[in-house]
């Protein structure tokens, strides 16, 4: 099979990290017999440098011609809140989702074995494992709300940004929620905060409606202060979690942590019938940019969700995830998951390490 990938490798240690990711699709291509070809997309700070505005023209439709996205990572202070929002990276981020149609984001939180030790939590709660799918409404509520900022007679200034959310836009990210559990353990807990917010009852009610249709998936709904503490008290209970893009926002990165290190978890943001994008969940970290010491593992583990969501190739995704976890139980670790006494690899040997376990 033949598949075109759009490359954004973005800012910090993005280009790193995909070049890694690349390397392990070409090692999935020649073991299982695929072609791989890709796509150089410009956006983030590299392109505000380049051109002047973080999201150039064609950007969409150059992805929309591609079968998958994989991005590396974008952002840094260079350009930081005091740039205008077309240099912004972040404003670009939230264009193209918004262009692409990806209104879910996937982000699987699990333990990797080899990493038990390095879950903060007390050892019996991690004992007893951790693996969650967090989907989180990817394109409204407050982030793609009305905002305004205005002067006040005797307050100073005021500003507002507005969460608004449809019966569609519930509707659609429920209903993933509730077909990936039927693929797991047939579990959703939708994550919400009914006791005060409109947008949150009109949420729930959604969900209500379409846990009737699901039947053979156990439902529960969980205000988001009591999900963020429950998320370390005892993480083995959550299966799915479903909720908005705020609340998701935030507890995506509490679970990613819970975990051991930001540096190992992937992401997939998908819609209904355009490629998806699929990155690591950390940032550019551009203190480490071009030092080889970035964790590849992320990007990597990114490519075995496209595997899965986008190229329906799961022995591929098996393929790479089993690779991970080899080179992991050997003792092999970079700088941000080693432990005390560990001589840390950089980011070109853990993903040659990777690629080699693919192939074998």
């Amino acid at each position: 099979m033949n598949y075109k990938i759009a490359l954004i490798r973005g800012d910090g240690i993005g280009p790193e990290v995909v070049s890694e990711a690349v390397g392990v699709l070409e090692a999935v291509g020649q073991r299982f017999g695929h072609c791989f070809t890709y796509e150089d997309v410009l956006l983030g700070g590299c392109a505000t440098d380049a051109i002047g505005k973080s999201y150039p023209d064609g950007t969409a439709e150059t992805c929309k011609s591609c079968d998958a996205v994989l991005l590396g990572a974008v952002g840094g202070p260079k350009w930081g809140s005091d740039k205008p929002a077309e240099q912004r990276p972040e404003t670009a981020l939230l264009a193209i989702r918004k262009d692409l149609g990806l209104y879910a984001n996937l982000r699987p939180a699990s333990l990797r074995p080899p990493l038990a030790d390095a879950c903060p939590l007390k050892k019996e709660t991690a004992q007893k494992g951790i693996d969650l799918m967090m989907v989180r409404e990817l394109t409204g509520g407050i982030y793609f709300g009305k905002r305004d900022k205005y002067q006040t007679e005797d307050r100073g200034v005021e500003a507002t940004d507005l969460m608004a959310y449809s019966e569609l836009e519930i509707e659609r990210i429920g209903r993933r929620a509730f077909e990936l559990a039927r693929l797991r353990r047939k579990k959703v807990t939708s994550v919400d905060k009914a006791n005060v917010l409109e947008t949150s009852r009109l949420w729930r009610s959604v969900m209500h409606r379409l846990a009737e249709e699901y039947t053979d998936v156990e439902y529960e709904d969980v205000l988001v202060d009591n999900c963020a503490m429950q998320l370390v008290r005892d993480p083995a209970q959550f299966d799915v979690v479903v909720t908005e893009n705020m609340f998701g926002d935030i507890l995506s990165d509490e679970a990613s942590m819970i975990t051991g290190s930001i540096g190992l978890l992937p992401s997939a943001s998908i819609g209904d019938a355009v490629p998806g994008l699929y990155e690591p969940i950390h940032g550019s970290a551009p203190d480490i940019a071009g030092q080889d010491k970035a964790n590849p593992i992320a990007t990597i583990l990114s490519t075995a969700m496209m595997m899965r969501y986008s190229f329906h190739l799961p022995d591929e995704a098996s393929a790479i995830e089993k690779a991970v976890d080899a080179v992991l139980a050997e003792g092999w670790r970079t700088a941000d998951i080693a432990e005390s006494g560990v001589t840390p690899i950089g980011t070109k040997e853990m993903g040659r390490l990777i690629r080699a376990k693919v192939l074998a």
